[in-house]
């Protein structure tokens, strides 16, 4: 089934345009796909560059969510909301309008917020992140791209913006050019698409990993966190989303999108170029395949 995916996609790739804010990312072939699933009875199977690293950009913000709520609870909450922003993931203006209070921790504000949370409790926040992305999925290559961190922080005067305009709110406590350099290293992640699907395998298998073989996130955090997925995981396009593909989500503007099918399985996707809204074009047509012919869509 994955392979008459692809080929029914081919035709796609090259449209949608690259996230060229971030020169490093600008470099990607947009002709690039993979994809791979990873069921929560252990089945694994793969297709096209699915072996190949990308960066993981906005993806990452639901590995540090995730480590937020499993180390401080709902503590989080208290800085930053659970609603949709309907504005794009770098908006400014919703921020000053809401007090410094972030819609939810999928946009840029929220994850800086989350960030920041985590700073307090474990310190430098990419390296941890780094380490759980290479236990949960059981490779140890997993690592920070430096120059697309670099390149991204050299480009990275909205997100600063934002990080000011939080700090005058006090929503956050870091210094934000540090609180920002932080960010654009955990964004720098790269994780192909099948450690990608194994990575969060947990969320679709109620908590547990396969991987380590023991639960490494209550099912009230697994619940919660596709919740959000479902609600704001892909910046300003989670109603169109829902519509065609039907499954919690996350994407990044490296073109990678993981997908999660409750009780069944992880999904994963990567195609470099993007629609309107960041989304990966090639990535969220596979998905909306996928969904239909194996009938998972969580809207039956």
């Amino acid at each position: 089934m994955l392979q008459d995916i692809a080929c029914e996609v081919r035709g796609h790739l090259g449209n949608g345009k690259v996230a060229s804010y971030i020169p490093e990312l600008k470099k990607v072939p947009k002709t690039k796909f993979g994809m791979a699933v990873h069921t929560a009875d252990g089945v694994e199977v793969s297709v096209g560059d699915a072996a190949e690293p990308f960066s993981i950009q906005s993806i990452s913000k639901l590995l540090t969510l995730i480590l937020a709520l499993c180390r401080g609870g709902d503590e989080v909450w208290e800085r930053v909301g659970k609603e949709p922003s309907g504005t794009p993931f770098n908006f400014l203006a919703q921020l000053e309008l809401e007090k410094g209070v972030p819609r939810n921790p999928f946009i840029n504000a929220g994850a800086l917020v989350v960030t920041d949370y985590l700073r307090q409790k474990v310190g430098a926040v990419a390296p941890v992140v780094r380490d759980y992305a290479r236990v949960l999925t059981g490779s140890d290559g997993i690592d920070v791209n430096t120059q697309v961190a670099m390149a991204e922080f050299a480009h990275a005067h909205k997100n600063l913006a934002i990080a000011h305009l939080l700090r005058t709110y006090r929503t956050i406590h870091s210094d934000p050019s540090t609180l920002v350099r932080e960010y654009c290293n955990q964004c720098a992640l790269e994780v192909s698409c099948s450690q990608l699907a194994r990575l969060f395998l947990p969320l679709a298998a109620g908590g547990f990993s396969r991987i380590l073989g023991e639960t490494v996130m209550t099912e009230r955090i697994v619940r919660r966190v596709n919740a959000l997925l479902m609600t704001s995981g892909v910046y300003d396009s989670v109603g169109s989303f829902a519509y065609r593909v039907g499954l919690p989500a996350k994407s990044g503007v490296g073109g990678g999108i993981v997908a999660i099918a409750p009780g069944k399985c992880s999904i994963a996707v990567w195609s470099p170029g993007l629609d309107r809204s960041g989304n990966s074009l090639v990535g969220t047509l596979a998905l909306e395949l996928f969904a239909q012919r194996t009938k998972l869509s969580v809207l039956g």
